[in-house]
């Protein structure tokens, strides 16, 4: 089977969980509008809402959406995703054991940082949450900026060190190379 160019390079369609629709992700927005939580469930929201709350007080523009049973991930990350497109700041999707998160001020490295440990807590949202929270307020234990400076930093220095020797070699002058062998002592004794 052959693959076609255009088809590796097209960007897939975004798939809500089920029973999501265009209409749910309006009702979602406008339920975040209040106390920046929305279930779609029915469940209670007031743990939720404090723990958005104390996230935004520690400077996380946190919104928590729920939704009820078991999507993919990547259905989670998709709506995620769409509500980040009008709500701005960080969108955490909890089901029952996945998370999907979506923000525009935290790098996708931290949130599946913070992510791994929201995942797999038996549908207990509030909890799940809050691990996300606490592990997003965790600083970081190995600076990747840095990491990544002294690598580059190290790759320069070696390329301008490589270019200095050959620099080096090639100012040289050229030592005559002396001749040994059967040829060599023919001549002399010829």
């Amino acid at each position: 089977m052959t693959v076609s160019h255009t088809s590796v390079f097209t960007p897939m369609a975004a798939e809500l969980p089920p029973n999501v629709t265009e209409d749910t992700v309006t009702t979602i927005n406008a339920d975040l509008a209040d106390n920046h939580v929305a279930t779609l469930d029915g469940k209670d929201q007031t743990e939720l809402a404090a723990v958005a709350a104390d996230a935004r007080a520690h400077g996380i523009p946190l919104n928590i959406v729920v939704v009820p049973g078991a999507p993919g991930h990547e259905s989670l990350r998709d709506l995620a995703t769409e509500v980040g497109g009008t709500q701005h700041g960080t969108v955490l999707v909890l089901s029952d054991d996945w998370a999907g998160t979506y923000s525009d001020t935290i790098s996708r490295v931290r949130l599946e940082w913070a992510e791994d440990k929201a995942k797999f807590n038996g549908g207990h949202s509030a909890e799940a949450a809050q691990h996300f929270v606490d592990k997003l307020e965790q600083p970081e234990a190995v600076s990747w900026t840095a990491i990544a400076s002294v690598l580059l930093a190290g790759t320069a220095a070696v390329v301008v060190g490589l270019y200095f020797v050959k620099s080096r070699r090639r100012a040289e002058p050229a030592t005559p190379v002396a001749v040994s062998g059967t040829e060599g002592d023919r001549a002399a004794t010829s």
